[in-house]
């Protein structure tokens, strides 16, 4: 009769606070709205906030040469976001996830490429040739 019961009332309260990461399942939590997506990323140490910037610019081929530096940023909608090649790591490009973006394969470095976020969501992008060793980015683009 016990069980019965806790289980009639389990059912009708709230979950707020009991679905999400934690596991490393993937889940998205407020903390880290990414999930799993910078799971082996080395240069990855959370949002790097660049709010209220109306031009910003990310490296293409930082650190070793195969990383986006910042890797995550959070800007306000409307911003322009310009990455810029280093030169190092060989053949980039950046592309969205999603589809909203993508640039060609470049290696010259000062070669840039740029996307304005005129809507709210998240943009999880990569690099093709790279992205397989951990070359992915992140651009979370928040109301003014």
């Amino acid at each position: 009769m016990r069980r019965r019961t806790y289980l009639a009332l389990a059912g009708t309260l709230p979950l707020t606070g009991c679905l999400g990461g934690g596991d490393g399942g993937g889940g998205e939590s407020p903390d880290d709205p990414y999930g799993d997506w910078f799971d082996g990323v080395g240069n990855y140490e959370g949002e790097t906030d660049l709010t209220g910037e109306t031009a910003v610019s990310v490296s293409v081929g930082g650190e070793d040469g195969l990383a986006f530096e910042p890797p995550a940023i959070r800007v306000t909608v409307g911003t322009t976001v310009t990455w810029e090649w280093t030169g190092r790591g060989g053949l980039h490009n950046v592309v969205d996830e999603g589809g909203a973006f993508e640039s060609e394969l470049q290696q010259e470095a000062g070669t840039t490429f740029e996307y304005t976020f005129e809507e709210v969501g998240l943009y999880r992008y990569f690099c093709e040739p790279h992205r397989s060793l951990g070359m992915k980015g992140g651009v979370r683009a928040v109301p003014e």
